[in-house]
């Protein structure tokens, strides 16, 4: 019962506060007609990305995990004139999906989407100094976020802001002993996270659509 109203709610704000967008639509439609898992996150949720990014002014963002491009699009569009987003994908196809949505949202201009482990396509961002980036928004394979982390940190400046998706996993990250790699993932990022001078981060809980989950959101820069 409580999932059923959780979803009912969430899209009770959507249709309050989020006009239908064509554009987004079609790139839920052509991701899941490519048989791309549905792991998107929500429409409420892309808007709240897209807050953020306004809120810090982005004009560079760095996305690891693309899948079909849906929140690809509500980052881009927060960017500021002239900026740009760069978007990591492991996968061929998501990409090739991701660059279609993305193309049929016109922003491929401003756009790029690397196709690669993103432990490897990290380090040559590095090499090749593209950053720092204003917001970072990390929704990846979760057994390696705290790796994922530290490159954020590097790639990163004081007042950047990162965000991490799917930390709560249905309450399972309180399981310390869990075998899962993912729960194990985020529990050695949140250490780090708390241990981290550098930063200071607090974790939001959702629930809707998606389930129960939530984010972490990190400012870098700021002392615990």
């Amino acid at each position: 019962m409580a999932e059923d109203q959780w979803t009912e709610v969430d899209q009770y704000f959507s249709e309050s506060l989020l006009p239908s967008d064509p554009t987004l639509e079609s790139a839920l439609e052509a991701s899941a007609t490519a048989g791309l898992p549905a792991i998107s996150v929500s429409r409420n949720q892309g808007k709240f990305l897209q807050i953020l990014a306004q809120i810090v002014g982005a004009r560079s963002i760095l996305e690891i995990g693309t899948l079909g491009g849906y929140s690809t699009i509500w980052l881009a569009r927060a960017l500021r004139a002239g900026g740009h987003l760069i978007t990591l994908e492991v996968d061929p196809k998501h990409a090739d999906v991701a660059q279609l949505n993305v193309s049929r949202a016109g922003l491929q201009d401003v756009v790029e989407i690397r196709i690669g482990n993103a432990l490897e396509t990290l380090p040559q961002l590095s090499a090749e100094r593209r950053g720092p980036f204003d917001l970072i928004f990390i929704d990846a394979d979760k057994q390696n976020i705290p790796t994922y982390f530290e490159w954020g940190l590097k790639l990163s400046r004081p007042g950047t802001l990162i965000v991490v998706d799917n930390v709560v996993r249905n309450g399972t990250v309180l399981d310390a002993d869990s075998s899962d790699p993912s729960v194990q993932g985020v529990r050695n990022f949140i250490e780090l996270l708390g241990a981290e001078s550098r930063a200071s981060g607090a974790v939001i809980q959702t629930v809707g659509t998606k389930g129960y989950d939530g984010f972490a959101i990190v400012l870098v820069g700021s002392a615990t």
